[in-house]
């Protein structure tokens, strides 16, 4: 009766906590969004600053090549007075100075502008930090909530079990929270970028088209035509690392030659697909599971092992899935990295593994390369 009240009590407390957490997670959210959408707005402003700048500088240089022609006029109706009139004299003195002036005054609205410029460049500098600073806070609040919203029926078995995998699940969590902060980071450096970018470059295009700059209107359309092009190919590319649509449409194999050529051409590793066997039909979940486990497996070549060549061999047995990625890199000590607590990806994959109730074999050592063999039960 105790332990049930304490769980309840526990269960109360968490729950609060939980409310807590989310509620400032959405907050520094609304922070950073609403610093995010000041920032494109002093990006414009910035944009239509330097344009007038660049202006202002231009007739700057008009009005100092103006006024040395004026002096140098000046200084020839001067000596030469028998010549020319006082009345030529005064034209020139007159002409000469007002040139003078309005010198002066597009100087100092130069300074002007630079140093409301510089302003808005520090601000927007001062921006940028708050965003990454509230991204960094909301990622550490997701993994504060990826504990606290766990399954809390039966706490007493949970806490015991923690106890045991309490590294594995807070580096897997970490994982899973890095992979959502790069999936987000992609999307607002990429497309929501562009898409910013579009929405600015619009504006220029509306006024250029009210003041019938027609031409420069359309170089400008043109512009913004291969920019949507460009994002849309950004989108695909992340909804293809997010989940590709053409394990479902052509089958694991296919995808997987798919994803090998854009691999190879990204990092100039090579890479041989060996298939065995008939590629059988296999659950969504499987044939997700195996091309992320690939997908791991060619990552950790790509950015630990300093490899040339990679074969990856996938072999359809009577109820069972054979998967061998091996690689001529550089290997490693797996004791030493496992002790170090910074071997979560190999985490990740076992528990990829064991959900499908298969097996991960890991052989490497230093200077050996590195071989990783799955074997996953399935029924065609």
């Amino acid at each position: 009766m105790n332990q049930a009240i304490s769980i309840t009590m526990l269960d109360g407390v968490i729950n609060r906590t939980i409310e807590t957490v989310e509620t400032s997670k959405s907050q520094i959210f609304e922070i950073a969004e609403n610093a995010r959408q000041e920032g494109n707005s002093l990006k414009f402003d910035l944009h239509e600053l330097r344009q007038e700048i660049a202006k202002v500088i231009s007739k700057v240089d008009e009005l100092e090549l103006s006024y040395r022609r004026a002096r140098a006029r000046l200084v020839l109706v001067s000596r030469n007075f028998n010549t020319y009139t006082e009345e030529d004299i005064r034209i020139a003195y007159e002409e000469a100075n007002r040139i003078q002036v309005e010198l002066s005054i597009y100087r100092e609205r130069e300074n002007n502008l630079k140093k409301r410029r510089n302003d808005l460049e520090r601000q927007l500098r001062t921006l940028e930090e708050t965003i990454e600073r509230a991204e960094q806070l909301v990622t550490q609040m997701g993994v504060v909530l990826g504990y606290l919203t766990g399954d809390l029926s039966k706490v007493g078995a949970v806490l015991e079990e923690a106890k045991k995998h309490q590294l594995m699940g807070l580096q897997i969590i970490q994982a899973q929270e890095e992979e959502r902060k790069r999936v987000a980071r992609e999307i607002h450096d990429g497309p929501a970028q562009s898409m910013a970018n579009v929405v600015l470059r619009s504006e220029i295009v509306d006024k250029m088209l009210r003041n019938d700059r027609i031409l420069e209107a359309q170089m400008e359309l043109h512009e913004l035509k291969e920019m949507v092009r460009l994002s849309l190919a950004d989108v695909r590319r992340i909804i293809f690392d997010l989940r590709p649509m053409a394990l479902d449409d052509l089958g694991l194999v296919p995808t997987l030659q798919k994803y090998i050529q854009t691999y190879e051409d990204r990092t100039k590793i090579s890479v041989d697909l060996v298939v065995f066997g008939v590629e059988q039909p296999l659950q969504s979940s499987v044939k997700a599971a195996l091309f992320r486990l690939v997908q791991e497996c060619l990552n950790n070549v790509e950015k630990h092992a300093g490899a040339s060549n990679v074969q990856v061999k996938l072999e359809f047995l009577e109820e069972m899935l054979r998967l061998v990625v091996k690689d001529d890199g550089v290997g490693f000590d797996k004791e030493k990295q496992i002790s170090k607590g910074s071997s979560f990806g190999l985490l990740g994959m076992r528990e990829r593994s064991q959900l499908l109730e298969g097996t991960m074999e890991l052989q490497t050592s230093p200077g050996e390369g590195t071989r990783v063999m799955f074997q996953i039960p399935v029924k065609f």
